[in-house]
């Protein structure tokens, strides 16, 4: 289990960085990217949260969240958003046996959250060379 920290503002701002198991080459996102904005649409009217900015690139995400007043429950939403995209998908991604005997799949990999800059989505984006 990874070691750090969620943090925990109610009706912040959040940064995250999502990213998919197998990085390169792989254009899941780009290629489902109507799965994956439904997806997020979902999660939106169970779980609301005002969208600051998003970029969806081929392997990963940044997006700048700002939750509801009162509210710190980022992981939850993010949780939402990856099951429903996942489950929308038919399952062609290698799998462990340990994933396999779970029933998980081989999309996600990492997710994380920082409080930075609202640049370093746009610097992001123009280093993988997509914008």
């Amino acid at each position: 289990m990874p070691d750090y920290r969620r943090y925990r503002i109610p009706g912040g701002t959040y940064f995250f960085t999502v990213n998919l198991l197998e990085r390169r080459p792989n254009d899941l996102l780009i290629r489902h990217i109507e799965t994956f904005r439904q997806a997020v649409k979902e999660t939106r009217k169970r779980w609301p949260f005002h969208i600051d900015a998003w970029v969806v690139l081929p392997d990963h995400i940044h997006s700048v969240w700002t939750l509801p007043d009162g509210d710190t429950d980022n992981s939850n939403r993010w949780r939402i958003i990856k099951q429903t995209f996942s489950k929308a998908l038919p399952i062609t991604e290698r799998r462990s046996s340990v994933r396999v005997s779970r029933g998980e799949r081989g999309i996600w990999q990492s997710f994380r959250v920082l409080l930075t800059p609202l640049t370093y989505i746009h610097v992001g984006s123009a280093d993988s060379g997509s914008i």
